[in-house]
């Protein structure tokens, strides 16, 4: 199928042609076009360029039931934005019944068809088994989600009686298509909602932006799919934890079907009269979450502008935006953290050349307690850092001369490796940490870090605790869990009940894998909204280095420059801020552009604030 040819079992050649001007094709399948070149034949390749666009073709006269299927499969990986071409390979009863947006399955390669034993061309009727191996799915919320085990689906063909055409009378739900072709034909964009139960800041609390991450295709107009998207509203994984200041029903106006900016990149968003009589407060809100959600999309859209009817309801600036709602880090990380040779904590400055740390003010720099993991809270007023034994937490003030007092909670572990994890600090000030004691293992929250602990609730969990880091929009968490020798990266969302202040409950759910490739995982840390910075090895390879996704998916950036002999790393969810690590070398960062840099050989525990 198009792009997807690498190990599948369907050989047959199926040729494309490449217009640089509009023209007809003849053979059933796609055709792709770039934006320039000369007139040529070409193969499917495993990975295309992004400009190239794929178009579908109509069945051919007298086409038998293989070349149906075939070209029906083929049609499935276009830019045909109503898969109005793939229909013509079906009859009108399959056609109207058919939902292609429902689902996307996608397989380690293109399905292999196999003719149905028995079935015969000089019949009215035939089948083919559709067979494949899968890696995802994405659902009718474009949600996407790794998947496993094999792919079995029956394609029912019948000879039309009228026209004597074959055409596909029964079909699998939704679309399905190879890695490769949905590495093409989709892209990962992040829409934007509001924490429902965490606010930032200390003068004016500023609700959390939190990102959604779904897949659109990539050259049907995204702009629009993803504006219709975030007033569909959020994921049903993220939906208990979030709000959207759009009114209920909101939908774009009747008779928009596209938006796109104008030459001063400002998007005019049209939308129904359910939003016509939001407050000025809302509607900025509103706006933030169009602005957020396509930041990255082109063209660039620097201003939004909401109507309802005739009316304009408000206009936002993206420099404003950042008023309105907190995204990712509140403000810029000021020093990179770690834990030096005599095991006190010290720091550099962040986004600096300079080499040279400094000692941290406040008795987890200046005392003698010896310290084996450290967090920083976001604003970097306190830190809290666990005992070189691993059996004390602590929590102390970032001003000179201050006292440690005494410790928020110990460990009962009977050895170093069983007793508390490194902490983390979520946006409100809380700190998190996990206790990896056998007779009472447990995840920790302490509020404000401090007074008592609060054991919490995460029904789903299966398996020890190694490592506890919380996103900077406080709702989500990342854990490295192990079981049975195995380490699995699992993200849940942190839902809460009580007010700040009281008694509360809180509870992790819906966890899942965000690397499920990976069977070792060493570290790991926050790099970005919905992505994070993982070190570990795959069964039978070798350690390395990559991005991931919040959902499972493998984001479409390089991986981070090869290092060996990783032992934790840091990266900060402002990504102007160079990844940092604790390896063979001792500590080492990673400077944009650059290969890694030695920083200091005696140290460990490297974290930015968080």
């Amino acid at each position: 199928m198009g792009a997807d040819r690498e190990g599948g079992a369907r050989r047959r050649p199926v040729h494309a042609v490449a217009y640089a001007a509009c023209g007809a094709v003849l053979l059933a399948g796609c055709a792709s076009m770039p934006d320039s070149g000369d007139l040529r034949g070409v193969e499917s390749t495993p990975r295309q360029d992004s400009q190239v666009r794929v178009f579908a073709v109509p069945p051919s006269e007298d086409a038998q039931p293989q070349q149906i299927v075939d070209g029906f499969l083929e049609a499935l990986t276009s830019d045909d934005p109503r898969y109005e071409t793939a229909s013509k390979y079906l009859t009108a009863r399959a056609a109207k019944k058919w939902r292609p947006e429902a689902s996307t399955t996608v397989l380690a390669s293109a399905p292999d068809t196999t003719p149905d034993p028995g079935t015969r061309e000089d019949t009215d009727y035939f089948s083919f088994t559709l067979n494949g191996t899968k890696v995802a799915a994405v659902n009718g919320q474009q949600a996407y989600a790794p998947a496993r085990g094999s792919y079995s689906q029956t394609v029912y063909l019948v000879r039309e009686k009228k026209t004597r055409q074959w055409r596909i009378d029964g079909l699998p739900p939704g679309v399905v298509m190879g890695r490769s072709d949905f590495q093409r034909n989709y892209m990962s964009v992040e829409k934007y909602f509001f924490a429902s139960n965490t606010a930032v800041g200390t003068a004016v609390q500023q609700p959390a932006a939190v990102a959604d991450p779904v897949y659109v295709r990539r050259h049907v107009d995204p702009m629009t799919q993803m504006v219709r998207s975030l007033l569909n509203g959020p994921t049903a994984w993220l939906k208990s934890v979030v709000r959207s200041s759009f009114p209920t029903g909101t939908t774009l106006k009747k008779g928009v079907t596209s938006l796109t900016p104008d030459d001063q990149n400002k998007l005019t968003v049209p939308l129904n009269e359910k939003a016509a009589r939001v407050g000025l407060s809302k509607c900025d809100e509103m706006a933030a979450q169009i602005l957020f959600t396509l930041q990255n999309l082109t063209p660039a859209v620097d201003e939004v502008e909401l109507k309802a009817g005739n009316a304009q309801l408000c206009t936002l600036t993206e420099d404003s935006a950042d008023a309105v709602a907190a995204r990712g880090e509140v403000k810029r990380a000021e020093y990179l953290y770690f834990v030096d040779g005599k095991h006190r904590l010290v720091r550099m400055a962040a986004g600096s050349s300079d080499k040279k740390p400094e000692t941290v003010p406040g008795a987890l720099g200046e005392g003698d307690t010896e310290l084996r993991s450290v967090a920083v809270s976001r604003d970097e007023n306190r830190a809290a850092a666990v005992t070189a034994d691993g059996k004390t937490l602590y929590v102390g003030s970032l001003v000179s001369g201050s006292s440690l007092g005494d410790p928020v909670l110990r460990s009962a572990g009977t050895s170093v490796d069983d007793r508390l994890t490194t902490p983390s600090f979520d946006t409100q000030g809380d700190l998190w940490v996990a206790d990896q004691d056998p007779d009472d293992p447990r995840l920790v929250m302490l509020e404000d870090g401090a007074g008592e602990p609060i054991v919490v609730n995460a029904p789903e969990l299966d398996g020890r605790i190694e490592s506890v880091r919380v996103a900077a929009d406080g709702v989500r968490i990342a854990l490295v869990v192990e079981k049975d020798g195995k380490q699995s990266l699992l993200i849940g969302r942190i839902e809460r009940s009580g007010k700040v202040g009281e008694s509360q409950s809180v509870s992790v759910f819906g966890l899942r894998s965000a690397a499920p490739e990976l069977e070792e995982i060493t570290a790991m840390s926050w790099a970005g909204d919905s992505r994070l910075v993982v070190v570990g090895r795959e069964e039978g390879g070798v350690q390395q280095m990559r991005y991931a996704q919040v959902d499972g998916s493998t984001p479409e950036l390089p991986a981070p420059a090869a290092l060996t002999g990783v032992k934790e790393i840091a990266a900060s969810e402002d990504d102007r801020l160079p990844l940092a690590a604790y390896s063979e070398d001792g500590i080492v960062r990673l400077p944009s552009g650059a290969q890694w840099q030695k920083v200091i050989t005696e140290g460990s525990a490297p974290v930015y604030p968080g």
